[in-house]
């Protein structure tokens, strides 16, 4: 008689699905959406630049040589050189890393933010969701880079005021987004069975609604780090953002005055080139995210 239940629990052990490892669903997100495996490799591959920058880069971003100033591409400066003879390749490799900084930054501070008043607002409802979301809505009526700007111009040109300054803007659309799908979880028997138990406000909206809104915080993310690598450029071109002779692409945009726009084309298409693809690659990145995280998207 006691054999029977570990007999049934063996049966019932080896009739289950195995489990699937994490190997196994990256190797169906990669089948199922090879763009946007493209866009995370290139986004991995921008990691691997701007943490190996000192290694990669041929010289100093920060040496002048008035000697090769605005130096075509050659053997020596395979990106050419700006108006004061640093090298184009060096100052690329090393922006990566303020692009990264600012946009991660960005992003996670933006959307984690947004993601906790989204989820409080969605709990507590009545007048404070009212309120909240009337102030949100103030925020949201203005265009990114417009806010974004106030912002910079209050705080300061520095980077980390540079950071704060992006992340504001973004802060209420990640607000609104997860607060859609926090109205939702707020009705689940869980959550009440936690008010019941006397759980109190912050341990009800942090252990229980917030980590089930995860995948809506994660497309937001995704989605804000290329907004906030091309605000950061477009602040630092309009002599906003970071400043000389801190290596930045917007910066090397800024540098590639009209004058040289003839004589020096390199100057700006590289970190042109550079910009589009990053911003391209957290597109492609983030909207193949949702739709592997959405579940009325999933593919069958």
């Amino acid at each position: 008689m006691a054999i029977t239940p570990s007999i049934d629990r063996a049966a019932t052990l080896l009739d289950a699905p195995p489990r699937r490892g994490w190997t196994a669903d990256l190797r169906d997100f990669i089948r199922q959406r090879p763009l946007g495996a493209a866009g995370a490799a290139i986004v991995l591959l921008m990691l691997l630049v701007a943490v190996s920058a000192s290694l990669l880069a041929p010289y100093d971003p920060l040496a002048v040589d008035f000697g090769a100033m605005l130096a075509a591409p050659s053997a020596d400066h395979w990106l050419g050189t700006d108006a004061f003879g640093r090298d184009v390749l060096s100052r690329l490799l090393y922006g990566s890393r303020t692009a990264l900084i600012v946009g991660f930054g960005a992003a996670f501070f933006g959307a984690t933010a947004g993601a906790i008043l989204g989820v409080a607002s969605a709990y507590f409802g009545g007048r404070i969701d009212l309120y909240l979301q009337r102030v949100m809505d103030v925020f949201i009526s203005f265009p990114l880079i417009i806010l974004a700007l106030a912002m910079v111009s209050i705080l300061g040109n520095n980077l980390p005021n540079l950071i704060i300054a992006i992340t504001i803007p973004m802060v209420p659309r990640a607000a609104l987004v997860i607060r859609s799908s926090a109205l939702s979880v707020r009705e689940m028997p869980y959550v009440d069975a936690a008010r019941a138990a006397g759980f109190g406000h912050a341990r009800i909206i942090l252990r229980h609604m917030a980590p089930n809104v995860m995948a809506p915080y994660l497309i937001m993310l995704s989605a804000f780090l290329g907004q906030a690598i091309l605000l950061e450029a477009s602040l630092s071109f309009l002599g906003l953002g970071v400043q000389e002779p801190t290596a930045a692409w917007g910066l090397m945009l800024r540098g590639a005055a009209v004058q040289f726009a003839e004589t020096a084309p390199w100057m700006a298409i590289f970190p042109g080139l550079a910009i589009s693809l990053s911003v391209f690659a957290f597109n492609l990145f983030g909207d193949s995210l949702r739709d592997a995280l959405d579940p009325r998207l999933k593919t069958q």
